[in-house]
């Protein structure tokens, strides 16, 4: 047993022995040359229009490094005074001392680090050279970037809501890839969003990647809770808007019937009465099509001929400009502060479109007619 004990206690002995020499032999990468790097300007106004086209052209010289590697590389980009703290990258392969970045590419890296849309906002640049968990950074550039507000349809994960009632309201009826969808603006399992119902009793679904494989539905007993085996079709028990709410993950949905319209005293009827919205099955929109608002008064958008559910600006009261579309908030999402509405600066008849068809961008718009 002694023998033994020994004989183990050296073959332990052995394996810390070798595990240091080996650590020992490990090479210890360090930069002897920093990257430099610059770009063909130092402002660009980015376009949806030209998506696809090159905006900006980098050029750089590598890093050195005192051993052998093949390393990554990106240009990292954040908002100037954040120490990069909440940064985007795009990628180029490790064999290219220079590239483009498209408007696309370059409007989706301001989107993730919180760059304003269709203002300057003041952008630093560098290149980010990583061996393994190691990073190493050139020199930092100056931009002045314009970004453009994001097709929210292509940026936000979404459900579908097939249905018997999504052919009058502009779609198919039962197709899960022509149907109103409720968006995730958290990015998670989260969604939310409006349908418009024609006829009561209307009955639909939920289903995912604009197919019918892995759809739920109710589990027959109406109390929000969802299945994908044995379930039943779900049912808009009045015609009107309807306000849905659905955790994929947790299988529970809601649904609350909010029908809009304007109400202020800068509209003719006061504060004592609204003006009705009226779907669009062309456009998907809510349309009052003409109502005079003068410039003295506020309004604001109420559901249900009640407070509880409004679309507002998001702190403050907003002047809106005639035909230029804002993103409106509801303040059911808590995305909305204090009790703000709107106003006009030239009283007339204005056409007022709000279009709800995705949750993560509202979006109003007054046109003076």
């Amino acid at each position: 047993m002694k023998n033994l004990f020994k004989i183990l206690s050296l073959s332990v002995l052995g394996i810390l022995l070798v595990s240091c020499e080996k650590d020992e032999d490990k090479a210890v990468i360090s930069e002897t040359s920093a990257g430099k790097i610059s770009s063909d300007k130092n402002t660009i106004v980015l376009s949806e229009l030209t998506a696809n086209e090159a905006v900006i052209s980098f050029s750089w010289t590598k890093p050195s490094f005192n051993i052998a590697v093949v390393p990554s590389q990106q240009i990292e980009f954040g908002i100037k005074g954040d120490n990069f703290k909440k940064s985007a990258t795009v990628d180029f392969s490790n064999d290219v001392m220079a590239g483009s970045v498209t408007h696309a590419a370059m409007n989706a890296a301001m989107f993730n680090i919180g760059a304003i849309p269709d203002v300057v906002n003041d952008i630093e640049a560098r290149l980010k050279t990583s061996v393994g968990s190691a990073a190493f950074y050139s020199n930092v550039i100056a931009l002045k970037v314009t970004p453009y507000t994001p097709n929210p349809d292509l940026v936000y994960p979404k459900i579908n809501v097939p249905g018997s009632y999504a052919g009058a309201a502009g779609y198919a009826d039962w197709t899960p890839g022509n149907s109103p969808n409720l968006f995730s603006p958290g990015k998670n399992s989260e969604y939310r969003g409006f349908i418009y119902v024609t006829a009561a009793n209307s009955e639909y679904k939920f289903t995912i990647n604009e197919d019918w494989a892995g759809d739920k539905g109710d589990d027959g007993t109406f109390t929000g809770k969802l299945v994908e085996a044995g379930e039943v079709n779900v049912k808009a028990a009045t015609a009107g808007t309807y306000y849905l709410k659905v955790d994929w993950a947790a299988n529970t949905y809601s649904s609350v019937l909010a029908n809009f319209g304007i109400i202020g005293d800068a509209t003719p009827a006061g504060w004592g009465s609204d003006t009705d919205f009226v779907y669009n099955p062309a456009t998907k929109t809510y349309v009052i099509n003409s109502i005079m608002l003068n410039s003295t008064g506020m309004f604001k958008f109420r559901g249900n001929d009640d407070w509880t559910l409004k679309f507002q600006p998001s702190k403050y009261d907003q002047t809106l400009v005639s035909g230029k579309a804002v993103q409106t908030y509801f303040n059911a999402e808590n995305t909305v502060t204090n009790d703000p509405g709107y106003k006009v600066s030239e009283a007339g008849n204005y056409k007022i479109e709000l279009d709800l068809h995705n949750s993560a961008y509202y979006k109003l718009t007054v046109t003076k007619l």
